[in-house]
């Protein structure tokens, strides 16, 4: 590749944004930036320095002081802290069971905004989520607004989870939850989820992943080439 584009990736709950991210990432050589692993990294981070989750200032100035890069990994991203290795670490239930208060202080969301801006600054980077496209990487020359129906997403949860063995919710149920997410994920005050003027969006609901991958990878290729 001639360009070391960023890719920004946004859409709904469960339309497969973080599979995707990371397939087209690997394909092109590029970093894929987890912003959730961030939030975890700041809640990791905390607890590490035992600051109780009540110390708001305390987690604030942490989020801005601590440096979270990332890296391409055989297996999976590796992310750091401060040069500190914690893609294992910060999995940890002790850490899924914090992230949610960290990740809801509007100023450790702030700082992660920043963040995710310096770390995509070269470029070569695919980076998804909810606002990716409208408020972190408003400049991306590559836009994708993924999206698929409802009950196709709440299919594909109710099947990850029985084929990991998680307890879930019937599909019935899935679809509901799923259709009250995007009701407050795109209602919400802060950077709530939206379409970029500028974003190409592409149905997932009949195309398999390989298929959805391909469609974007043909997207890159051809902004590299112009």
């Amino acid at each position: 590749m001639t360009k070391a584009l960023q890719v920004a990736i946004d859409g709904p709950a469960s339309a497969g944004k973080s599979t995707v991210a990371k397939l087209v990432a690997k394909r092109f050589g590029y970093i894929y930036c987890d912003t959730g692993a961030m939030y975890r990294s700041v809640t990791w981070a905390a607890l590490d320095r035992n600051i109780t989750l009540d110390n708001v200032a305390a987690i604030i100035k942490l989020a801005q002081e601590i440096t979270i890069s990332f890296e391409p990994g055989a297996e999976e991203q590796r992310v750091f802290v401060d040069g500190h290795e914690v893609t294992k670490v910060i999995r940890s239930n002790e850490v899924a069971e914090n992230v949610s208060a960290v990740a809801a202080i509007p100023e450790v969301r702030s700082e992660m905004v920043k963040e995710q801006r310096k770390i995509a600054t070269q470029g070569g980077i695919v980076m998804d989520g909810r606002d990716i496209g409208t408020t972190v990487l408003t400049n991306a020359p590559v836009k994708i607004f993924l999206v698929a129906s409802a009950h196709e997403r709440a299919r594909r949860r109710f099947e990850e989870n029985q084929a990991k063995g998680i307890a879930t919710s019937t599909l019935e149920e899935l679809q509901k939850a799923i259709e009250l997410r995007d009701q407050k994920d795109s209602t919400r005050k802060v950077s709530p989820l939206t379409k970029a003027k500028d974003a190409i969006e592409i149905d997932s609901t009949h195309l398999t992943i390989d298929q959805v991958v391909s469609e974007i990878s043909k997207i890159i290729e051809k902004k590299c080439n112009n």
